[in-house]
């Protein structure tokens, strides 16, 4: 039985765009996938101009897609660390040849 999405979508290719779409998304992916495990403050600091609350919003919306994971440390003050599921890596290969096309095409 397959997983349902998180809404409808009229084909594959538009989940798979709403996934990696705007300017954040897919740039938390690259980041997680240079860096391993990120805490929220370093991946603020990575992703120079983003918002806490539009990274917050962000880091929700992939987590609830399974794209990453998200453990919080029972420590004060709270301790919370992401990184990519298997779902979220095998978004890699989408994300390399995006940059690879902009290699050759950005001015």
């Amino acid at each position: 039985m397959e997983k349902e999405c998180s809404r409808d979508y009229i084909c594959p290719f538009e989940y798979a765009l709403n996934i990696i779409s705007g300017k954040w998304r897919g740039l938390v992916i690259y980041y997680l996938h240079l860096n391993g495990t990120m805490r929220f403050s370093e991946l603020r600091r990575e992703l120079n101009g983003i918002t806490q609350k539009m990274l917050t919003q962000t880091l929700r919306f992939l987590e609830t897609e399974e794209i990453i994971n998200r453990k919080v440390y029972p420590v004060v003050p709270p301790k919370v660390e992401y990184t990519l599921t298997d779902k979220g890596k095998s978004l890699l290969p989408v994300l390399e040849s995006l940059q690879e096309w902009g290699k050759r095409h950005m001015a």
